[in-house]
């Protein structure tokens, strides 16, 4: 069960932004966002989709999950199926279902990239341990914890991963993640992007010290915007909702953002509005609201 550590609360109905431009996609988060925190979707927040989709608003799930953890909402995808997974570095059709999805789009972290990072983060951060994320495959150093409930394709140093002749050496990397078992979180995070600077964009969704590590300038908030572009729908027309550090730069983005009630201060900070927790609806009923508004 994912639980956020040391973020606020709120208690109060949500706090709608100041701008009335109609929407005309929804882009949110799954984890601590849309999902509660039993992983299950509720309901209403069901409803609330279905009746977004049918007044024409596209939803676009946008979350740090690899496309094989998509499962949990790929019957709720309607009409386009596609969701943006991996923090941005790939867009992923849904409609065939677990196991047979389609890469759209891959936005790759190239391996020189992913090697200078490994090789900076070790110095700056000595005890940090690694895993490769993969389009397919997943692999991670043998001291890396059990954090993903499922198992390796591979038990390697990540510098063996990502060798020219490694395992995987055919396939695209999408993201590395990297894991301190002493730091504080958002320390680990502040040292990891001075560490590693312009080489990758590095951000974190974890309550513990995992970070993530994608391509230079691969964020939610730049494949979001590749996805809107190709629609022709402008920033202005995109509502979103996030909860942790990975979904700030989406939602400053976006023409409208909401902020969880359990989302982290950095993420109250940089959304233009405010809604309740993941449990209790929070993204369902700022569209029940939308929608009402809109009719």
């Amino acid at each position: 069960m994912r639980e956020n550590g040391r973020v606020t609360s709120a208690t109060r109905q949500p706090a709608p932004p100041a701008r009335t431009v109609p929407p005309r996609l929804i882009a949110t988060d799954l984890d601590g966002t849309l999902l509660r925190d039993d992983k299950s979707v509720s309901p209403r927040t069901v409803a609330a989709l279905a009746a977004a989709e049918e007044a024409g608003i596209e939803v676009f799930f946008v979350t740090g999950r690899p496309a094989r953890w998509m499962d949990v909402v790929s019957e709720h995808v309607h009409g386009h199926g596609l969701a943006i997974c991996g923090n941005g570095a790939a867009v992923v059709d849904l409609h065939g279902g677990p196991g047979t999805h389609r890469f759209v789009k891959v936005r790759e972290l190239a391996r020189e990239n992913a090697l200078d990072a490994v090789r900076l983060l070790r110095q700056a951060a000595p005890g940090t341990m690694y895993a490769v994320e993969q389009t397919y495959g997943f692999h991670q150093e043998p001291d890396y914890p059990k954090l993903h409930m499922e198992i390796p394709d591979s038990l390697a140093p990540a510098e063996g991963v990502l060798a020219p002749d490694g395992p995987g050496a055919d396939e695209p990397v999408l993201k590395i993640l990297a894991f301190h078992p002493e730091m504080e979180p958002d320390a680990f995070l502040t040292l990891a992007r001075l560490a590693i600077g312009d080489r990758a964009n590095v951000t974190r969704s974890s309550p513990s010290a995992l970070l993530e590590i994608s391509g230079p300038g691969v964020s939610k908030a730049s494949t979001l915007a590749l996805c809107c572009a190709e629609r022709g729908i402008s920033h202005e027309e995109v509502v979103a909702f996030g909860d942790m550090p990975n979904d700030v730069e989406m939602l400053t983005w976006a023409g409208q953002s909401y902020a969880m009630g359990n989302a982290h201060p950095d993420v109250l900070a940089a959304a233009s509005g405010r809604t309740v927790a993941n449990n209790d609806d929070g993204v369902a009923i700022v569209i029940e609201r939308m929608l009402a508004e809109r009719a």
